[in-house]
Parts: structure tokens; sequence; C-alpha cells
């Protein structure tokens, strides 16, 4: 079996695979004060909850934007997986030309859902991915990571309004009915969804614009994305196991490596 761990700012995506057939995934808050031992039992239980056995894990693969978590998680599958883990980053196979002026800026989550969705839907293509920060990525016909756009993200901007502001409270995420509301938590939820709603709009037609390609695909993942595709009149498909398979497939062109 083949674990694939993706480090997030905010939630840790761990995903089983046997072959190419996804077993099961779990998501977790990732957190820089966890020992390696604590993330060691917590996935040991986790696989103990669903029946499957550690040992069995033969390859692992892991995918960070969290530098500070890593020593943590390769110490941690050495103690409880007796392995190396492979590390997403300079020197690994991927089979993505990136076209960043330095390609080693470009986070590798961003990296390994371009390299999932090229190879699920073809190009060109536009990947959005609602995480810590919203992503805008544009993938090319052959396959070349093009670059993007960065902004911050859905939580990032609601947990601003609740700590600059001294009246606005924390509220749950949720579509209101009307963009006109008659109160302050439904004029929140409505500034935030349809408000980003209308950002993804505005860049994926800019990008479309400068790709010059009228047939371009456009695919969200993340959190978020089933939520402001909803109102979306750009996002075409939603795929939130993105990062997931591409880790897997990085595993597939990188597997005759020793980690």
């Amino acid at each position: 079996m083949i674990l694939v761990i993706d480090v997030g700012n905010t939630n840790t995506v761990l995903g089983l695979y046997e072959d190419k057939k996804l077993l099961d995934y779990w998501r977790i808050k990732t957190d820089a004060k966890k020992t390696s031992d604590e993330y060691g039992l917590m996935i040991y239980h986790l696989f103990g909850f669903c029946d499957y056995d550690m040992k069995e894990v033969n390859y692992i693969v892991i995918s960070s934007v969290v530098p500070t978590i890593m020593y943590t998680l390769q110490h941690m599958v050495r103690k409880f997986f007796s392995k190396e883990a492979l590390v997403v980053g300079p020197g690994i196979k991927t089979g993505m030309n990136i076209k960043y002026e330095n390609p080693r800026e470009v986070g590798a989550d961003r990296i390994v859902n371009a390299i999932a969705a090229f190879e699920q839907y073809g190009g060109p293509l536009i990947l959005v991915d609602f995480g810590t920060a919203t992503t805008f990525c544009a993938i090319s016909e052959n396959g070349d990571y093009l670059g993007g756009a960065i902004s911050p993200g859905i939580q990032i901007s609601m947990d601003a309004l609740f700590q600059k502001t001294a009246k606005l409270p924390r509220v749950e995420l949720i579509k209101p009915n009307t963009v006109i509301c008659k109160n302050t938590i439904n004029s929140m939820q409505a500034g935030i969804i349809f408000g980003f709603a209308g950002q993804v709009d505005y860049i994926v037609r800019r990008m479309k614009s400068e790709l010059g390609n009228g047939n371009t695909k456009v695919v969200a993942t993340g959190g978020f994305a089933r939520l402001i595709a909803s109102e979306s009149e750009t996002i075409d498909i939603v795929n939130n196991l993105l990062t997931l398979e591409g880790l897997r497939i990085i595993y597939d062109r990188n597997k005759e490596i020793e980690p």
C-alpha cells in the first residue's frame, strides 16, 4: 500500500492507496507543535479504526507547505513505518515543466494538484484551490505549469472580519438566499460567499483571455470548492481529492527511486 500525506497550513490530509485505488483518506489538523510520536499514534489509531495494518504500507510520499513540520513527520515515518518518505521537492520527477521565474517558489501543493488535474482532464486548464490561501494556476495544452495568482483564503477573510472589527461575530459559512440581507450574520455570509464567487469568475475570465483558448477547463479543489462552485459561472469540475491523486502519480513516476 502507498500512504500519501498532504500537509497544508490548516489541515493535513492522508490518503491510503492500493495501486491506483484510493482505499481511504483522513483529514487532521496541521500542528507543528505535535511530536513525531503524537502524529504516529494518531495515524496508528486511524488505521486501526478502519482495519488497516501499518506494516502493509510499502511507500510513503509527503507534500508540505509547512517546512517546520517536516523533520517531525520524517522522523515519525522512520519510527512507525521503518521507511524513508519521498518528499516532493527539487530533484523529484514530476513530468511537468514549470515556467515560473523561480520554480522553487511554487508551493508543492500547487504542483501536485496541477499534475493530477492535467492527468485527469488534460489541458489547457485553470485550477482553483480553496485552501488557507486561494490559488489560481494555469496549465497549458501541453501540460506546462504557466503560473497563476494567489489571494487570501475564505477562512482567513472570515477570521479577519471577526478579529479586526468590534461588533462583527464569527459566523458559520452557509449560503443565504439573498444578497440584500436583513441581519448581520446573513450579510457577512453573503459578502463572503458571493464575493468570493465573483472574485473567482473575474480572475478565471482574465486567465482565459491571457491563455487565448476558449476550451480551457476550470477545475476547483479544496474545502470550500463545492460551496463557491454552486455560485460560480466559470467552474466546470469540482474534485476535492486532487492532491492525493497527484501524490500517487508522483509515486508512480519516482517508484524506482529508493528514498
